[in-house]
């Protein structure tokens, strides 16, 4: 399949039939590029297993310090697989025919952003817990850990594809997306993080989790039209 043909097809489809199409077509894309679909995951365990190296294998530190770990790590590894997002369809002219389409730019957007979340962020999400335990995080905090990054790493999707959308027409648009985006993903990596730290430590955690909620809701509410109307400036 031409990377281009689903989306040029849009045209002819119903709603549903073009959203399924893309959906499609960025997985069968990733799967045929598993090199590149190998990279955040890699970087991920890298990341996380060079800290006790690097720090110490005492199991008592690794244990407190273990919930910044594993979130700095995912935040990294998702701000390494967001260029991807538009890049090839920026090059190849899907981009433009989306921006043609009868279908709401949006939707098609969201559903692009939903690819990139199972691409990247289920592969961290089923890592998590094998890494977690090397870090010696408490079983009974394992579930916060999963719960935090599923809400976590699709809102880091969702905002990513904001910045993604606003540089996508740039050469060079690594260093600036970077800049964009890491000061949007501190309050993610603050109350994820937290929230498992206070798990490890018996306090409650139903605030965090629910601030996470919030902030996943209002990102999948309005970053879906922030990213439509980014990709309109950028391609003219």
């Amino acid at each position: 399949m031409h990377p281009a043909t689903a989306t040029r097809a849009m045209s002819g489809v119903s709603l549903s039939g073009a959203l399924w199409s893309i959906l499609k077509r960025d997985l069968l894309v990733a799967y045929r590029h598993r090199s590149q679909l190998a990279n955040p995951l890699l970087f991920f365990t890298m990341v996380v297993t060079l800290f006790p190296l690097g720090l110490s294998p005492d199991p008592q530190l690794l244990s407190t310090i273990a919930p910044g770990i594993v979130w700095v790590a995912a935040l990294l590894a998702a701000m390494l697989s967001l260029e991807g997002m538009f890049r090839s369809d920026f090059e190849d002219g899907t981009l433009e025919q989306m921006l043609l389409s009868p279908h709401p730019l949006s939707l098609l957007v969201l559903t692009k952003i939903t690819a990139h979340w199972l691409i990247s962020g289920v592969p961290l999400l089923l890592m998590a817990p094998l890494l977690g335990g090397l870090l010696n995080i408490r079983p009974e905090s394992i579930g916060i850990l999963l719960a935090t990054l599923a809400l976590g790493t699709p809102l880091l999707s969702l905002i990513g594809a904001i910045a993604v959308a606003l540089t996508v027409g740039l050469r060079r648009g690594g260093v600036l997306l970077s800049l964009l985006v890491l000061p949007l993903y501190i309050p993610v990596l603050i109350f994820g993080a937290g929230a498992v730290s206070n798990a490890a430590a018996g306090m409650d955690v139903t605030g965090q989790l629910a601030v996470l909620g919030a902030l996943l809701a209002f990102a999948f509410g309005t970053a879906p039209f922030a990213a439509a109307a980014a990709l309109r400036i950028s391609l003219n």
